[in-house]
């Protein structure tokens, strides 16, 4: 190759123009990212979080949607001298910035005091479960019995469900404890140890008498006694025979 013809290949438009092209393509390219990160993480946006402690759940949901941030009710809570469905608690709590699309958790007050079943279930015996449900301020109506242990704690029944460790209820509700009555369910397993049946076995076997070369059939019964002397005057007379003299 000559040197003019090198110098035409370098300073050639389209070698260049695909050059250009390359450098155009890159920086939309960083511009893009750039600015759609900016977008997508919602960069140098502050919401101030707003006070809606005490405001009914629908006024407090206006004003949070408005502020463009979401809502989401986490937990109840009671407070006697305040109204039912009003907010308790808000995490985060007013005058945090954060940006648009956050999550306002809330808790919101019940219209009747709920408590938590404490862990009882299948872990107390019946007066244990119930002495401390009653003490924490639960309702317990009658026993419901269920196969199983005796006075061992197997569920809790609310309205006709069970319940959980860890669940609220209402105080007003009433607890129904299912206790075992030490009955054995009928698809509880029963070992069986076949030893006992396999040497009981050997000693019956050991006990067999045999006579002429057979067994016994009468295992287990006892051996008949030897007969009794017969008296003097059942006795047959028996031949008399006489020794000759040596």
């Amino acid at each position: 190759m000559t040197v003019s013809k090198f110098f035409k290949k370098i300073f050639s438009f389209y070698l260049w123009g695909n050059i250009f092209a390359m450098i155009a393509v890159l920086a939309l390219f960083a511009i893009g990212v750039r600015y759609g990160l900016d977008l997508y993480t919602h960069h140098g946006e502050k919401i101030v979080i707003p006070d809606v402690l005490h405001k009914s759940f629908a006024d407090a949901e206006n004003i949070l949607d408005k502020a463009g941030l979401k809502v989401v009710v986490n937990d109840t809570g009671y407070v006697k001298s305040l109204p039912p469905d009003c907010i308790l608690e808000q995490t985060p709590a007013a005058g945090k910035i954060v940006k648009s699309g956050h999550v306002v958790y809330l808790v919101i007050n019940s219209d009747t005091p709920m408590l938590t079943i404490p862990d009882v279930i299948d872990n107390s015996s019946y007066r244990t479960a119930r002495a401390k449900l009653i003490s924490m301020g639960f309702k317990v109506g009658e026993p419901m019995y269920v196969n199983g242990e005796r006075d061992w704690v197997y569920g809790i029944l609310c309205n006709g469900k069970s319940v959980v460790s860890g669940q609220k209820v209402s105080v007003e509700d009433i607890l129904i404890i299912q206790v075992g009555n030490g009955m054995r369910d009928s698809s509880d397993s029963v070992y069986v140890d076949d030893s006992y049946y396999y040497y009981e076995y050997e000693d019956v076997r050991d006990s067999s008498v045999i006579n002429n070369g057979e067994v016994n059939q009468d295992v287990g019964t006892e051996a008949p006694e030897p007969d009794a002397p017969a008296p003097s005057g059942d006795v047959d007379q028996f031949q008399e025979i006489s020794v000759p003299d040596v």
